[in-house]
């Protein structure tokens, strides 16, 4: 994670490097800068891509300065403001989903300052579902449902849960399983890793399916982008539910493969073929695979090494172009704790 801190004083910046080490310690990288406020918007364009903006100053100058660049609540970065004698710390964009109430929590013990908060469900201590999803991991794919399930849980109502992953904990208040019985006119919060044809009000997927590939040499991204869609139309597994693409190290620097995972922001994770033999398993062997890289078969074993400990595979071997295809699934359990996030 990585945050970036500004300040406009000389009291400013001091404060400003006992916020970086605080941040520091919870794993931010991170940079702090004094300036004028003529460089402040290019200072705040250099650094929106951040995960924390933090300004030690006044609402107004992080307002103004971050307004001509919010793309929305699940692409903004957290935006704190912290005033100069360290009274105050507020959380002022991406409370939930942007992580900037967690952290204004954080930052206010560490400076022994009053925590500002202004989230209708913190406020009242109504469960959040968008933060814990980011707590979990989770991607969400229709960010319009948060409003409606936050409305819904604000003024004392009941939503259902509907997934196929097995949950531990009390669930939170207003919430109701699918298989107890709970009415099907409910609001629906949905985790999957499936794709559905019926769309639930809000739809949360799970990243735990690894995808494997194999390719000639020379394979065009193009290719390789319309096999992926073909296999995970076929499977109905969700987009977002990929967490990796995995092969062979042979293929680490392969252009059409890094540029596939580039355009769909992918990392790319390569193992040996000494690794790849490793992995457990029955695989489709190929000889002519194994005389190429070493291996029986790259896309499989890649998927269910990427998938790591207890992964199955979901989908075999399919193949067509050049492009050698396979998905793995990974253990996954959504976790409460006293019905609130863990």
């Amino acid at each position: 994670m990585t945050a970036a801190v500004i300040a406009f004083s000389r009291q400013g910046a001091e404060l400003g490097e006992r916020v970086a080490s605080s941040l520091e310690v919870m794993g931010y990288q991170t940079e702090v800068r004094r300036c004028g406020r003529g460089e402040l918007p290019g200072w705040t364009r250099a650094n929106f891509h951040r995960d924390a903006l933090i300004f030690i100053g006044s609402c107004g100058i992080a307002v103004r300065a971050v307004a001509p660049l919010l793309a929305g609540k699940t692409r903004d970065p957290a935006v704190l403001v912290i005033d100069e004698q360290a009274r105050h710390v507020i959380a002022l964009l991406s409370g939930h989903i942007g992580g900037a109430n967690r952290l204004t929590r954080e930052l206010a013990r560490a400076l022994d300052a009053v925590k500002v908060i202004t989230t209708a469900t913190d406020v009242r201590g109504v469960f959040a579902v968008d933060a814990w999803a980011v707590e979990q991991g989770l991607r969400i794919a229709s960010p319009e449902g948060i409003r409606e399930i936050s409305a819904c849980l604000l003024a004392g109502g009941s939503v259902r849960l509907e997934t196929p992953f097995p949950v531990t904990g009390p669930l939170p208040p207003g919430f109701l399983m699918t298989d107890a019985g709970s009415p099907a006119a409910l609001p629906t919060v949905r985790i999957d890793w499936q794709s559905h044809a019926e769309a639930a009000v809000l739809e949360l997927v799970a990243p735990v399916v690894s995808l494997g590939i194999g390719c000639r040499r020379g394979t065009p991204a193009p290719l390789i982008e319309a096999a992926a869609a073909q296999l995970l139309e076929q499977t109905g597994c969700h987009p977002l539910a990929i967490a990796r693409v995995c092969s062979i190290d042979l293929k680490a620097d392969e252009p059409g493969l890094t540029e596939f995972c580039r355009t769909r922001h992918l990392p790319l994770v390569t193992y040996s073929a000494r690794e790849l033999e490793r992995v457990p398993g029955r695989f489709g062997a190929s000889e002519f695979v194994r005389r190429v890289t070493g291996v029986d078969n790259v896309c499989e074993r890649s998927a269910v090494c990427g998938a790591g400990a207890g992964a199955r595979l979901l989908q075999g071997k399919t193949s067509g172009s050049g492009v050698t295809l396979a998905l793995a699934i990974a253990p996954c359990t959504l976790r409460f704790e006293k019905g609130e996030l863990i």
